[in-house]
């Protein structure tokens, strides 16, 4: 239980600074909100890849991905988070 935890922080900080340097812009973000975005896009990823592929590993409907699916994940949550919060501004 804690190593799942563990790697979903550092899977999740990975995720989510990767997609800060591909999305351009600048994002005021905290580590904390850093690793969140990971987390979230790991999620993401996971929905999308059952999507696609109609199953997986553990032929869930909701489910984290792998490092490749969260970076996906995390670049698709952060470009609708930033358009949204252009849209307010």
């Amino acid at each position: 239980m804690l190593g799942l935890i563990i790697s979903l922080i550092v899977i999740g900080l990975i995720a989510g600074a990767l997609a800060r340097l591909i999305i351009p812009g600048k994002q005021n973000m905290s580590i904390l909100m850093t690793i969140v975005l990971g987390i979230i896009g790991s999620f993401v990823g996971g929905f999308l890849g059952y999507l696609i592929f109609n199953h997986d590993a553990q032929d869930s409907f909701f489910q984290p991905a792998g490092i490749i699916g969260s970076i996906i994940g995390a670049i698709i949550v952060l470009f609708i988070y930033t358009r949204v919060k252009a849209r307010r501004a």
